[in-house]
């Protein structure tokens, strides 16, 4: 447990550096070096979605997205896994409700996504 605990700060130490690179770099990069975890194309419409909403719930994200209740709950776990959304369990009245909001680090993940996208797309097109 420990272990895990330590491997998830070093993760996400690892990702605050890589984060920190500039668009120079971004330009440099290899295709193939793309954030995997967000490239995935629900959890980038997962993490987009919450770029531009305060927070949304899981019903939201879900008509959104249009995918199932499984689906959805195994992406935005690993996006919670990877400390890029965080997860709020509540009720209204007797009815369940999650809310996902984008993190710091989460937001970041993004822009760096993008700017390795457009990077790529310059690169193409030049």
């Amino acid at each position: 447990m420990a272990r895990q605990a330590t491997a998830r700060k070093s993760e996400a130490g690892s990702v605050k550096a890589e984060v920190r690179s500039t668009k120079t770099e971004a330009k440099k990069q290899s295709p193939l070096e793309l954030d995997r975890l967000i490239h995935e194309r629900l959890r980038l419409g997962i993490v987009s979605a919450l770029a531009v909403n305060e927070r949304l719930t899981f019903n939201d994200l879900k008509a959104l997205l249009q995918t199932t209740d499984g689906n959805l709950s195994v992406h935005a776990r690993k996006l919670e896994d990877a400390e890029y959304l965080t997860c709020e369990k509540s009720f209204d009245g007797r009815v369940p409700r999650t809310e996902y909001r984008l993190t710091a680090a989460g937001r970041r993940a993004l822009e760096k996504y993008l700017v390795h996208m457009e990077a790529i797309i310059k690169a193409v097109r030049d």
